[in-house]
Formats: structure tokens, C-alpha cells, sequence
């Protein structure tokens, strides 16, 4: 397992996600009919709203798993997060950040993952909107558009 680097800009980072004064606050309507949206159009059993905290991935949203939060070195989201579009794990079992992962090897089964990055109003990356599967999977470039589509909401529902 490779836990996702720290970014070199992680004190602003945790600045600007910690100034939204979102952490640990109770689930909203608004964005668990966002989750709820996304698992119905992608067809997956597991969606995530993730903010990604100094040691921890927090949900402000879930949907098909009941997990307010996760350790940051163990999570998928704290990789999507770094990437500049989106990141797609087809098939975790053959990918070599997460194939020895305890989602993927415990529980969870953890399959297939899709994650688009969320940032903060000044640009930092707080957190990621991701799905998940028990089953591998494709991922068409049409999906990945309209999965960034929905994190574009979501970083405007954050924002207000």
C-alpha cells in the first residue's frame, strides 16, 4: 500500500479546508441528494464526499456505507485529490498503490474506483467526489465529464 503524498502546499491547504468551517458538521439534505444522484446515474453501490484533513479522509456525504471517516494513509481520496482531473482504478486488485489496501482486501471489496477532485475557493484540493464497486469496471471519458460536472455542484454548495 502507498499512501498518498503530502502536498508541498499543506498547510494552506489544510488553512483553506479548515476555513469553510465544514469538518464535523452534521449531514446536509443537499448533499446526500447529490450522492444519492451520483450512485443512480453511475449505477455504483458506494458514492463518497470526502475532505481530506490532515490525518483523516472526513464524509460529509455517503451513500451505501454508513463511515463518518477513514485514516488518510489508507485512502483513495487523498490520491484523488492530488491529481489535476480525475483518477480511475479499473481494478484495484492489479493496481500497486492499492492492491495489498485493507478496502481492497478487507471488507469493502473494493474494486473499482473513480474519484474527481474538490478544491476549496482559493484552488487548494480539500476532498474528492468518488464512486465505488465491488466489481472492476470501465470508465468512459463521457462518465469522467459527467462525473466532474457533479463536483463542479458540489464545490458550489461547499462555497455557500
Amino acid at each position: 500500500m502507498k499512501p498518498a503524498p503530502i502536498p508541498s502546499d499543506e498547510s494552506d491547504r489544510l488553512s483553506e479546508l479548515r476555513a469553510l468551517n465544514i469538518l464535523d458538521t452534521p449531514r446536509e439534505l443537499r448533499f446526500d441528494r447529490i450522492t444519492e444522484l451520483v450512485a443512480d446515474v453511475f449505477g455504483v453501490p458506494m458514492v463518497f464526499l470526502t475532505l481530506v484533513d490532515g490525518d483523516r479522509q472526513w464524509f460529509k456525504s455517503t451513500h451505501g456505507i454508513n463511515v463518518e471517516a477513514t485514516p488518510r494513509d489508507v485512502g483513495f481520496c487523498a490520491h484523488a485529490m492530488l491529481e489535476p482531473e480525475e483518477m480511475v482504478v479499473p481494478n484495484a486488485t492489479k493496481d500497486v498503490r492499492f492492491a495489498d489496501n485493507p478496502f481492497v482486501t478487507g471488507e469493502f471489496h473494493l474494486r473499482f474506483y473513480a474519484g474527481v477532485p474538490l478544491h476549496g475557493p482559493n484552488g487548494k484540493g480539500i476532498g474528492a467526489l468518488s464512486l465505488v464497486d465491488t466489481e472492476p469496471r470501465e470508465f468512459s471519458p463521457k462518465q469522467i465529464e459527467q462525473l466532474k460536472k457533479f463536483a463542479a455542484i458540489v464545490e458550489g454548495e461547499i462555497a455557500h
